[in-house]
Parts: C-alpha cells; sequence; structure tokens
C-alpha cells in the first residue's frame, strides 16, 4: 500500500491554515466576551490577554477533520477502490464521533473554568465524564490485561493524568503548545511508520494547528491556549496514545507499551514532582506555584524563552528515542 503522503500534506497545511486564520476572530471574541487572563500574581502580562487559542486550535483540528469524513462518506464503499484513510474513517466512525464529541466537550469545559474559575471537584467530574466518553467510543487501552473494567479504569486515568498535566505545563509563552506539537509528531511518526495512517492523520492535524497557533503565542504573546487550550492539548495527546497498537507483530518487544510514556515524559515529570512537592508542603496539589520545570530553569539563570526551547528539546529527544 503506498504511503498516502498527500492526505498527511492536506491534513497538516488544513489544520495550520485554519487555525493561523481563525485565530484574528477568535481574538477578538475573546475579548468582546471578556474571555481573558487578567494580569497578576505570577503572570509576566501587564495587558489582559484574550484566551483564544484553544478555539482556535479546536477548528483547525475539526475543520479539516469534517471535511476528511464528507470526502470518505462520498466515495465507493470498496476497500479495494477506497483510499485506506477514507476506510479507516468509514470503519472507525463511531470512535472518531466520540473522540470529536470529547474535544468539543474538554474545550468547553477549560472555557468555562476561564471564564468562571471552576472550583477542584467540578472541574474534575467534568474531565472524568469526558475521560469516560471516549472509553463507552471504544477507544481503550487493553494493555495485557484482558478485563473490561481494568481497561475502563486505566483509559480514564490515563487520560485524567494527560489532561492535568498539560494543564500544569502551562505556564510559559509557547510552552504548553510547543510540547503537544511535538508529541503529536512523534505519535504520527510512530503510527504511521507502522501504516496506522488514520492516527497518523490526527496527529498530523494537531501538529498542524498547535504550529498554526504559536506565532501568537512564542517568543512573545497575543494570545493565550487558557484552560480550553491547555485540556484539549491534553486531551488530544493522550487520546493518540490510546489510538495506535504500539505491540504487533512488526514491534513484538514487550515494553513497546511504554512508548507513550516515553514521548509525553516532560509534561508527566512536571506534574510528578509539582504534586509530590505541594503534597510534602502540605498544599493542595492543584493550586499553582512557581516549581515547574521552567520556573526551576529560570531561576537557574536562563531566560523564559531558553527555558521553554530547552524543555520542547528535552521532549523531543526522549520522544525520539522512544519513536525510534
Amino acid at each position: 500500500m503506498a504511503f498516502p503522503f498527500n492526505y498527511f500534506l492536506a491534513a497538516f497545511v488544513g489544520a495550520f491554515l485554519t487555525t493561523l486564520l481563525t485565530m484574528p476572530g477568535w481574538r477578538q471574541w475573546c475579548l468582546r466576551v471578556n474571555l481573558v487572563d487578567d494580569p497578576g500574581d505570577r503572570k509576566i502580562h501587564d495587558v489582559p490577554m484574550p484566551l483564544a487559542g484553544g478555539l482556535a486550535v479546536l477548528t483547525g483540528v475539526l475543520a479539516p477533520l469534517a471535511a476528511g469524513l464528507l470526502y470518505a462518506a462520498s466515495t465507493v464503499q470498496d476497500p479495494h477502490v477506497l483510499p485506506p484513510i477514507a476506510y479507516g474513517f468509514n470503519h472507525r466512525a463511531w470512535e472518531l464521533a466520540g473522540i470529536a464529541l470529547g474535544a468539543i466537550a474538554i474545550t468547553a469545559l477549560g472555557c468555562l473554568d476561564d471564564k468562571r474559575e471552576l472550583k477542584p471537584l467540578p472541574k474534575f467530574a467534568g474531565q472524568f465524564t469526558v475521560a469516560l466518553l471516549v472509553a463507552l467510543s471504544g477507544a481503550r487501552i487493553a494493555l495485557f490485561v484482558h478485563s473490561l473494567a481494568f481497561s475502563y479504569a486505566i483509559t480514564i486515568l490515563w487520560l485524567l493524568t494527560v489532561i492535568n498535566a498539560f494543564n500544569f505545563m502551562d505556564n510559559m509563552n509557547g510552552l504548553c503548545a510547543g510540547l503537544g506539537a511535538i508529541g503529536a509528531a512523534l505519535f504520527t511518526l510512530i503510527a504511521a511508520s507502522q501504516g496506522q495512517y488514520l492516527v497518523a492523520l490526527t496527529g498530523f492535524l494537531m501538529c498542524g494547528a498547535l504550529l498554526g497557533f504559536l506565532p501568537y503565542n512564542f517568543p512573545h504573546a497575543r494570545a493565550f491556549l487558557g484552560d480550553s487550550g491547555s485540556h484539549l492539548v491534553g486531551y488530544l495527546l493522550a487520546v493518540m496514545a490510546i489510538l495506535p497498537h504500539f505491540y504487533t507483530k512488526k514491534y513484538p518487544h514487550p515494553l513497546a507499551v511504554l512508548s507513550p510514556l516515553l514521548v509525553l515524559a516532560v509534561p508527566l515529570l512536571d506534574l510528578v514532582q509539582v504534586v509530590v512537592l505541594r503534597t510534602l508542603r502540605r498544599k493542595p496539589f492543584w493550586l499553582g506555584d512557581t516549581n515547574h520545570l521552567s520556573h526551576r530553569l529560570v531561576r537557574a539563570g536562563m531566560s523564559p524563552t531558553r527555558a521553554v526551547l530547552c524543555l520542547w528539546l528535552m521532549a523531543l529527544v526522549i520522544g525520539l528515542f522512544a519513536a525510534l
């Protein structure tokens, strides 16, 4: 089967341009409805910043995906004629629908948090509901334990962990979006090398959308991801880690299932160290502070931009080890 490069290129360029071109409109809308991050403690901006990134990235992912679904629905229903990606669309329609609905729901939850600053319990309940929706759609972790209850539990736990890891990691310009783009690119590389083209296409969409947002956020910000964007980035990467089959006949090593942990090592490490530190200090782990990896690099003498670039490089090197 030929490598469907043209579909991947169309997905990447479509997501990139959609996000890039819709960002000005989403910025203006956020300013109009006061969906902004006001200046304050632990913040480096001195003017209200529109929280438009999540909405623009969601648009960049879903608009090309919807176009692809319409294309798949209009083609001949013959697996020998149908392009492999369109064939995947048709055979994983319910799963993709659940994932797309979950993306919209997690972004809406983040927007609500951006606007009203939800308390921890309602916020967690919303995250749990979205994770359950994904598991119900059929996108679940199986590992080597043949138990449906275990599959649901580990899938929900994984989604909650990665969503909150990226939510915590959104503390400097470009950090969360850049790590998300790197993670998406690495998952795409893994999936494409194994012929899992529909998963790879999803990665190209996410990578393109996040790169379309970065010019508005790094090195100098004109908009932030907000909780809506950080939730969406974590959600999409958590789902991308579930969709591929890392343990296959081509790659039969049992440790292959650890690839997602390496691809997402930087945000997961950051999550673990801040939660442990806050717990030891008897502080609620969900309350923000300046003990993230990025803050530590700045205190060590780096500029914020160099700290972000350093963490990007670290994520890329560790992730390439997993992918190659």
